[in-house]
């Protein structure tokens, strides 16, 4: 079987509450165990009424206790948000409760607007060069313990949790392979330097004792259901996500709708149409075929899935209808 994974942003759905979105991410980690799936991650994100994991560890710690062997994880943690100390201790105690299963994605944007990222006591004048010296400080944090060390994380020191580097640029690409770290590119919402992004980490990878060969894994938004008129349904409240971030509104997870032709103007369909390019849309059969298009052309190692659907049992039917399929090219 492909490797499959699934992004969860626990979606907070127009016309419901934060609890049940916690819920719903409970009920996609049991889905996603059951079904195979290998990981299980959440994104961090702040002040979005539509997203309900910006306390990303905790609500990580209620899909632990839910599930028994799914790997989950960060994806990811904004690391300039935080000292890395407070998230070898987060991250460590995750491992402590749920040994072996823990992954800690790292990227490098605030996940929020500036205001807010002022308000979460981010260091607005570090630059990008803090970034892997900020790596390099968590990696050390949870490593074993070396002698004469000042600082160590408890939980946290020897727990040896993979990390992964996120991106969306080569910048990102080049520090993955530079560190020797599995690298994800966010091709879900930013297509643009995919295939250069994959190319530059598996040219210029280097071995570490984390990772002896390079391996990517892509983002890829997922909406699967009994036919292609349904799916393409579903799909609308992605679609207007999309414009409503374009316009800088900040609403719940709008419900789908028959016709998107009032809510959007040509530009923004246009716009939106190439930043979900790859987005994996239809019956099983047509979804089936859209993505092993997919793991053809960038033959990467692993494929993690957003499945932004409003309703939850459709959510959950889909997630089955993709672990149902044959990805074998």
């Amino acid at each position: 079987m492909f490797p499959l994974s699934i992004l969860d942003l626990a979606p907070i759905a127009d016309g419901s509450s934060i609890s049940v979105a916690l819920d719903n991410s409970r009920q996609l980690a049991i889905k996603a165990e059951e079904c195979g799936y290998k990981r299980i991650w959440l994104a961090e994100h702040h002040g979005m009424r539509g997203v309900a994991s910006s306390a990303t560890a905790v609500v990580l710690g209620h899909l632990g206790a839910a599930t028994h062997k799914i790997r989950i994880g960060a994806g990811g943690i904004m690391l300039p948000n935080h000292a890395p100390l407070i998230i070898a201790e987060q991250f460590g105690t995750l491992e402590a409760l749920f040994p072996g299963r823990i992954d800690l994605g790292l990227g490098r944007a605030p996940g929020t607007d500036m205001t807010t990222a002022r308000a979460l006591r981010r260091n607005m004048q570090a630059g990008v060069e803090d970034y892997p010296k900020d790596i390099q400080a968590l990696q050390n944090l949870l490593d074993p313990e070396q002698a004469r060390q000042n600082i160590v994380a408890i939980p946290g020191v020897d727990s040896n949790i993979p990390l992964w580097l996120l991106g969306s640029s080569l910048y990102s690409a080049q520090l993955a392979a530079q560190l020797g770290l599995p690298y994800t590119f966010a091709s879900h919402f930013a297509p643009d330097q995919l295939f250069a992004a994959l190319d530059v980490y598996r040219q210029q990878f280097c071995p570490s004792a984390q990772l002896p060969s390079p391996y990517a894994m892509a983002g890829v938004m997922a909406v699967v259901a009994d036919t292609d008129e349904e799916a393409r349904f579903l799909f609308t409240s992605v679609q207007q996500q999309f414009v409503n971030m374009r316009r800088g509104v900040n609403k719940p997870f709008a419900r789908p709708v028959d016709d998107m032709t009032a809510l959007w103007n040509v530009a923004e369909q246009n716009m939106i149409a190439h930043t979900l390019q790859y987005a994996i849309v239809g019956s099983k059969q047509t979804a089936q075929a859209q993505l092993r298009r997919f793991i053809h052309n960038t033959q990467v190692d692993e494929i993690i899935l957003c499945v932004p659907i409003h309703d939850v049992h459709a959510r959950l039917k889909s997630v089955q209808l993709i672990a149902d399929m044959d990805l074998s090219n």
